[in-house]
């Protein structure tokens, strides 16, 4: 075949011979996009072939071919177009038989007329088609006998030839809609001729989109028909070829097998590191996998650990087979406990430093010291004298003597959930969970310490942590794969974050039985860790809310003070409010001896608490100001 247009080969194409192999004579390529332009392919190299797996129509213009003027049709368009034999017009019928009889052809004759043919039995409109059968001649004049076609019937009709037109030669057949018109071969040489359209004659440019497989190309690709490139068909010589299709391990993981699966890396995603494992870190082009299928169990936990040096992060599989044991759980605020609280289940707390809140007016939010032991009840509101109603934490303060707690009456305490702290629990659970089972009995985040490593982990680094914090349960699948140099060693890849572009191995030996993977831990980086932290699924709880604004503006305070004044001054003295004084010592400010302060639950003795001075007793006197008012009274 010699090459031709795109454009023409498409127009000329049996959808039936589909697919169709093509080798690009002449290349193509646009400046203003490397690969693609809204979606097609626009640039093409000399000698690429294509495999033409669909062409589907995407518009049609129609242009005038005299003047070049265009417009698009829709493609529901009906028409009636009829197809036309030449370019040419005739003025009379006379003409038209003359043409005829010259150009040595036979009659019958197809042709139109532009406009409305007025005969006895009534008018002939305008884009009939009609069939010349003969001339008559009669003693006065020369008629043609011409047959139209009305459904199932005939109607012979006898015009004189001197009848005005124009008139148009067509093309044996019955007028055709616009896709009609359009299965068969379209070129720019074949004239057709509508009644509905302003031209005449006029020619149909079909656009198609051609849906093509290309070497290397993981998707369809789809190229616009009007793209200026010169094609030819060799499919009966390339029987041969090999269209390889790349896929990435996202595809491989949504197409569920088959498994076992050898495949070569094409290409390994640009950017930094998630993982420290040397298996995943090394992996580059060129190399040969054995993917297994998905990982069991799917879900991971993402743990951080303890310590006063720089924290270290991992993700521990699901099928990690150590044992921890549960650490006491720290606190920040008593918002983060109110996170912690689950039905059915008792949370008691320490106090890790002191605290009074001086501009706290509600006597229901007292004062904590160091080591005063709660017990967490429920949430609740309390409702303040200035602030309004304020979200707290019911608790109730235990003794230290065990024997105590059940003869006293507990007092109860509320804590505001913007309450500092630290906090730690109180807790005595010696046992030891496996990973599966910690994650199903407790919430996350939950403090442990790994007691026994991994048995199928020799290089299990969990153990050598003095603490572990494991902050959220991740549902993320894993490959099992394993490399062709190495068929014993096995890992994990999580396709979502480590997406390679393979391509499916041929002529690979058989590979062999599922390996069980070498690692159940896999420590992170931190750049990484954090960009996993920042993912919508795995963020973090709202912050704690912030306290009440407290103090007024001068002028509100003296305002303020007046009001209050004159309401003492108008009420009897009998009414006056007994001043009240401080239940809790104020805590020192002080912390050098912080570590000092051992809680007397630690010495099996009960704690006292230091009596601290305030220096400026002096300037609340009440007394003195209750006979400053009776005097004036």
């Amino acid at each position: 075949m010699e090459p031709t247009s795109l454009q023409d080969f498409v127009s000329t194409l049996d959808p039936a011979s589909l697919p169709r192999v093509l080798r690009v004579c002449s290349g193509v390529y646009f400046q203003s996009s490397i690969y693609e332009i809204s979606g097609n392919e626009c640039c093409l190299s000399t000698g690429d072939l294509i495999k033409v797996i669909k062409v589907h129509l995407e518009k049609v213009i129609c242009q005038n071919p005299e003047t070049g003027q265009t417009m698009e049709l829709a493609l529901n368009f009906q028409g009636p177009f009829i197809a036309l034999a030449g370019p040419q017009s005739y003025r009379s019928l006379e003409e038209l038989v003359t043409a005829a009889t010259q150009n040595s052809k036979k009659l019958p004759v197809y042709f139109m007329s532009s406009c409305s043919i007025k005969v006895k039995a009534g008018t002939v409109p305008a884009g009939q088609v009609l069939m010349l059968e003969a001339v008559d001649t009669s003693s006065t004049a020369r008629y043609a006998r011409c047959v139209q076609v009305m459904g199932t019937e005939q109607e012979v009709l006898y015009l004189p030839l001197p009848q005005r037109g124009p008139f148009w030669e067509c093309m044996p057949g019955t007028p055709q809609t616009l896709l009609q018109a359009l299965q068969g071969s379209v070129s720019r040489d074949r004239l057709f001729s509508c009644p509905r359209l302003p031209w005449n004659p006029l020619v149909l440019l079909p656009q198609f989109e051609v849906q093509a497989i290309m070497h290397m190309r993981r998707t369809v690709v789809r190229i616009p028909s009007t793209l200026e490139i010169d094609v030819e068909d060799v499919t009966s010589s390339s029987q041969h070829v090999h269209f390889i299709k790349p896929l990435m391990l996202s595809e491989v993981l949504a197409q569920g097998g088959p498994f076992p699966l050898p495949v070569e890396i094409l290409e390994v995603p640009q950017g930094p590191p998630i993982f420290l494992s040397p298996w995943l870190s090394s992996l580059q082009k060129g190399q040969r996998l054995c993917i297994y299928g998905p990982a069991s169990p799917p879900w991971r936990v993402l743990a951080s650990t303890k310590g006063r040096k720089l924290p270290r992060h991992f993700l521990l599989s699901g099928a990690y087979r150590g044992k921890l044991r549960r650490r006491p759980r720290e606190f920040p605020t008593v918002y983060d406990i109110l996170g912690a609280i689950q039905p059915g289940q008792p949370l008691r707390v320490v106090a890790m430093k002191d605290y009074e809140d001086e501009s706290l007016e509600n006597p229901e939010f007292p004062s904590l010291s160091m080591g005063d032991r709660l017990e967490v009840l429920e949430s609740g509101e309390a409702y303040g004298a200035q602030d309004g109603a304020t979200d707290v934490l019911v608790c109730q303060r235990l003794s230290e003597q065990a024997e105590e707690e059940e003869e006293e009456e507990h007092e109860q305490v509320l804590l505001p959930l913007y309450f500092p702290g630290p906090f730690v629990e109180e807790m005595n659970d010696s046992r030891r969970y496996s990973l599966a089972e910690l994650t199903a009995q407790f919430p996350l985040p939950s403090e442990v310490k790994v007691v026994a490593k991994d048995a199928g982990h020799p290089a299990d680094p969990l153990l050598s942590f003095l603490g572990l914090r494991l902050e959220e349960k991740i549902m993320e699948p894993f490959l099992v794969v394993s490399l062709d140099a190495e068929p014993g060693v096995c890992f994990e890849i999580p396709p979502r974050w480590l997406d390679l572009t393979v391509v499916v191995a041929e002529e690979q030996p058989a590979p062999p039985a599922r390996p069980v993977p070498v690692a159940s831990v896999e420590e992170l980086t931190e750049a990484f860790y954090y960009h996993l932290r920042k993912l919508p699924t795995h963020q973090s709880h709202a912050p704690p809310p912030r306290p009440p604004k407290r103090g007024l503006s001068q002028k509100s305070q003296s305002k303020g003070t007046d009001e209050k004044s004159q309401d003492i001054q108008s009420q009897p003295l009998a009414l006056l409010p007994k001043p009240k004084m401080d239940t809790w010592p104020k805590a020192t400010k002080d912390r050098s001896d912080l570590y000092n302060q051992i809680p007397g639950s630690k010495k099996g003795l009960k704690p006292t608490k230091p009596k601290i001075l305030d220096p400026d007793a002096d300037e609340h006197d009440y007394e003195e100001i209750t006979e400053q008012f009776q005097k004036t009274l």
